[in-house]
């Protein structure tokens, strides 16, 4: 039987795991990444053993009852997590550095601790003097919340079965470390092999656990395919540090649906939700400003209004430049060209920024009427009524495609105040029952130029 210790490379950024070192990475295409570790290769006895001792179970025979769920206290985090804590998860929080994730699992744990769960938080990075002083500004905990300031998994594990908790928070993966893996803390290796460790805990005893993951300068989290995969659900936290929105968005959820989001505040008693995601992302609009209009964004099954902005200007160098901040950069390029080819745009000469208010960022189709109109706003210098809202996907002929949910996109919009509503055609039918709104359909970008109701100067 094969035993023993054995020599592999990871790439440092995706996990990808080689016999030999490579100056690339085929799995992220990413260039000095891989790293040597020495990792631990169990014998085939004790696989044997566990195969012998192993039962199969019907389907039949397997209870499906509801999944037990503990409901946070903050209905942002409760609507992207499915609607609760379940119990036995493994949730993975992502983010920047000083984005908030570390605040709004100490909320969560003084929700909790106040309706006497007994919650253990363990910090590898923060003393506990300096987590008393972050816990002093969000307010008052109940007494059924422990510190433990620790990196060895095996003594946490130990903590985990004398304590009993029924929520871990663990802050945050890349400090915690397997006395057994000789790699570094933060490895890919030690990555692997806590989390493993920490999914059994959570099957095993029923515990919830959070884990806090660090992102890599891509905006990833550092080891992917190590983590995400091991995970019941993934969050992750968007958004400027130094603005005061956030925004914990679901993309991976086994108890769930995907791509929910939830909006909060930072403020200095920590994060404060936001009911209204789309009345807070158009705080601050301009009057009568050409280059703006208002579109309707489907996160989940919430409708998010943003403002898209665009700015066309000549330019002064023999290559126009494009800049797309909130929305795929090639997407903007792809719906100039519609609008050069349909229209008659002369956009070959032009500088173009399109830019979505907020700092959100929306990838659905829907939001392609929106780029669209506030393109030619800026080009004809001429604003947009600013209660005219629009949504719909532009294809390359220039027709205006239907999108899903269109009755509850207007009904957001009514409820905000809109009075004109620019969409599909085809989606006409579907919404005829509303009242209260101007509904007007177009086919092709031709027909959303003649309807987009332009206020004269």
């Amino acid at each position: 039987m094969a035993t023993g210790k054995s020599t592999v490379y990871f790439c440092q950024n995706c996990g990808y795991e080689s016999a030999k070192w490579m100056g690339q990475c085929p799995g992220c295409h990413e260039w000095n990444t891989f790293v040597e570790e020495i990792v631990d290769r169990a014998g085939s006895a004790k696989g044997k053993k566990a195969a012998a001792e192993a039962q199969v179970t019907k389907i039949a025979d397997i209870r499906a009852d509801l999944e037990e769920r503990v409901t946070t206290d903050m209905q942002e985090l409760d609507r992207v997590l499915g609607g609760g804590i379940v119990k036995g998860s493994l949730v993975l929080v992502g983010g920047d550095p000083g984005i908030g994730k570390s605040t709004l699992l100490l909320q969560v744990c003084r929700n909790l601790s106040l309706r006497e769960y007994k919650v253990l938080y363990i910090s590898g990075e923060e003393s506990l003097q300096q987590i008393k002083i972050r816990a002093q500004r969000i307010g008052a905990f109940g007494d059924s919340l422990s510190l433990l300031c620790e990196t060895n998994l095996d003594t946490i594990r130990e903590v985990i079965n004398r304590f009993k908790p029924q929520i871990i928070i663990i802050d945050s993966i890349q400090t915690m470390y397997h006395e057994n893996v000789s790699s570094a803390p933060g490895s890919v290796s030690q990555i692997r092999e806590t989390t493993g460790v920490l999914m059994q805990i959570a099957k095993g005893d029923g515990i919830a656990i959070f884990i806090v993951g660090h992102v890599t300068k891509d905006g990833v989290v550092a080891g992917p395919r190590v983590l995400e995969h091991m995970v019941d659900t993934v969050l992750y936290f968007e958004g400027d540090r130094h603005a005061s929105y956030r925004i914990l968005r679901g993309v991976k959820n086994r108890f769930g649906s995907t791509n929910e989001i939830g909006v909060f505040e930072m403020r200095e008693d920590g994060l404060q939700e936001v009911d209204n995601p789309s009345e807070f992302m158009l705080k601050g609009r301009p009057e009568d400003a050409s280059g703006s209009v208002v579109a309707c964004s489907l996160e989940g099954t919430r409708p998010v209004l943003v403002e898209i902005q665009a700015l066309v200007c000549r330019t002064n160098f023999g290559m126009p430049r494009r800049t797309a901040a909130g929305t795929d950069y090639n997407r903007v390029n792809l719906l100039m060209a519609v609008l050069e080819k349909r229209l008659g745009l002369s956009l070959g000469n032009c500088d173009a920024y399109v830019n979505i208010a907020g700092g959100i960022r929306m990838n659905e189709p829907a939001v392609d009427l929106g780029i669209v109109l506030a393109i030619l706003s800026s080009y004809r210098e001429i604003p947009i009524d600013e209660k005219t809202i629009c949504f719909g996907e532009v294809g390359l002929s220039g027709e205006v495609r239907a999108v899903s949910m269109a009755a509850q996109r207007i009904q957001e919009a009514k409820k905000l105040g809109f009075t004109r509503c620019i969409i599909p055609t085809v989606c006409m039918d579907s919404v005829k029952e509303i009242k209260g709104i101007e509904i007007v359909g177009v086919s092709t970008v031709k027909d959303a130029e003649r309807s987009c109701a332009f206020v004269q100067k």
